[in-house]
């Protein structure tokens, strides 16, 4: 098992880690609703799931059970 042969000074240890930064999440307004959204990703808007502008999910519509 490696071990070091001499301790690692924080200053060393965080200019290594000067590369580690949140990023800022990118926001996109959908163009049917208007409403913001991450990119790439769906969104629930009014009972319904949009996607690039096109409803995927309808939840508003009550499904009719046929027996």
């Amino acid at each position: 098992m490696a071990h070091p042969k001499r301790k690692i000074s924080k200053t060393r240890r965080d200019k290594r880690r000067t590369h580690y930064k949140a990023s800022v999440p990118q926001i996109a307004t959908c163009p049917t609703t208007g409403e913001p959204h991450l990119y790439h990703r769906a969104h629930w808007f009014e009972g319904k799931l949009y996607y690039r502008g096109q409803v995927l999910i309808d939840n508003s519509v009550e499904e009719e059970n046929v027996a």
